[in-house]
């Protein structure tokens, strides 16, 4: 790969695959430049610190950051702990960032407005590759443009996540009323436990993320019989949602489904399936959400906040001026889409993936991470990592080790094909031998 004169390879978002991209960088001698546009290393994660993972700390440690790390004695955490969002800060990101290796190349409160190419715009064909990147940076002294070899863009999906709105826009009033919306996992057993004490309270979503919030806001019921929950979701069925249970190869994970399921058996909360929201309103009485039920147009019963629960979706802004060849729904690479569009996969499994499904007509230029799944749910830490030792190895020009992808991840003991009307034989990860 042409990193054109010692430009450095510029990784944009430290977190955890940002980071372990420039880890991999570094252990090949590869020239790079780390943004990170929050205050510190692990900005995004730091906002979920509360939350426990369901993966154990083995599938959530990059092997070559590792390796970095214990060259300085960097004690590794038990694979078989489950760690918060906190513990991957304090015990992983951190000590990580702060290998001089890492240091030397890192740049925080650093946000990539846009990236370009040097010279030219998108509709500019002729010798388009032989000119390195352009990026807008905001920095700490203003903006400035800097020039790179390579792009791996690991900026994840945290910033931007997907509206009240179940067409995908905006809820109409949910721009008005956004005092009382929160978006993802509150810490509602922690720093917004004043938001809920009390309250009637609206999760919408269908996710490990909705999942989450439930279970900690019927915690905090346990304690408060003044807070009331109701939980709506767009489909019909929960099973995909309630999971493998005992089957699921992460056992937290199955948990998490089965202690959902108990919420709703025991009378915890009030559901609404099949629901689609279209506005939101602040009556006398409280926040409304409206939109479309099973049965027609459909109300429901007034709260005081509301937890918009409905996923994340990457920012394309940045990259407008880049030659993508993204998957029209789901918005990653477009080989890759197939392989995790959760309309048709629901195993938790990926087929191994690298350097070749996450290239796009813009050489030089890669969407890992959270990102590169685009609007695609279930991403797991360890699909990341394998990502970014495929990619370096790509760029370093050792095309053995970047085909060579090699990744098994645990599967959620719920298959697609459980759920479809067709008697069609499936194929592919969703098979029943792979969901048993």
């Amino acid at each position: 790969m042409n990193t054109y004169a010692g430009l450095p390879i510029a990784v944009i978002g430290a977190g955890p695959v940002g980071l372990a991209a420039a880890a991999h960088l570094i252990a090949r001698s590869l020239p790079v430049k780390l943004y990170e546009a929050g205050e510190t290393i692990g900005a995004n994660v730091q906002d979920w610190a509360h939350v426990r993972l369901f993966s154990p700390w083995r599938y959530n440690i990059d092997r070559v950051s590792a390796a970095i790390l214990s060259k300085h004695g960097w004690q590794e955490p038990p694979g078989d702990v489950l760690p918060t969002g906190h513990d991957l800060v304090e015990a992983y990101l951190k000590p990580l960032a702060a290998m001089p290796e890492l240091t030397a190349v890192t740049e925080t409160r650093a946000r990539i407005g846009a990236i370009s190419r040097r010279g030219i715009s998108k509709d500019v064909s002729d010798r388009r590759g032989e000119h390195p990147f352009a990026l807008t940076v905001d920095g700490n002294e203003g903006r400035r443009i800097d020039l790179a070899g390579a792009v791996i863009d690991a900026s994840g999906t945290w910033n931007t996540p997907n509206p009240l709105g179940a067409s995908g826009m905006p809820a109409v009033g949910e721009s008005e009323l956004v005092d009382f919306i929160r978006y993802g996992i509150p810490d509602i057993l922690g720093a917004a436990r004043g938001l809920y004490t009390g309250k009637r309270v609206l999760v919408i979503g269908g996710g490990h993320s909705a999942a989450n919030a439930l279970l900690d806001l019927a915690r905090l019921s346990a304690a408060d019989p003044n807070l009331r929950l109701s939980w709506a979701v767009r489909g019909q069925r929960l099973d995909r949602i309630f999971g493998g249970g005992a089957a699921d190869q992460l056992p937290a994970r199955g948990k998490l489904g089965s202690d959902l399921r108990n919420l709703i058996d025991n009378d915890r909360l009030t559901l609404v399936k099949g629901f689609a929201a279209e506005s939101i309103e602040c009556t006398s009485d409280g926040i409304v959400v409206s939109g479309r039920g099973m049965e027609g147009a459909l109300a429901l019963d007034p709260v005081d906040q509301v937890i918009v629960a409905t996923g994340q979706r990457p920012d394309l802004n940045m990259v407008r001026e880049l030659r993508l060849d993204l998957d029209p729904w789901l918005e990653s690479s477009r080989l890759l889409g197939p392989m995790i569009d959760p309309n048709i996969h629901s195993c938790g499994t990926v087929p191994p993936h690298g350097f070749k499904e996450l290239t796009h007509p813009e050489p030089g230029y890669f969407a890992v991470g959270a990102k590169s799944y685009g609007r695609a749910p279930t991403f797991l830490m360890a699909t990341g990592y394998e990502q970014v030792r495929s990619v370096v190895a790509s760029l370093a020009g050792d095309e053995t080790a970047a085909s060579d992808v090699r990744l098994v991840l645990p599967e959620t003991g719920v298959c697609s094909t459980q759920f479809a009307p067709s008697a069609e034989k499936p194929s592919g990860c969703c098979a029943p031998s792979c969901c048993t």
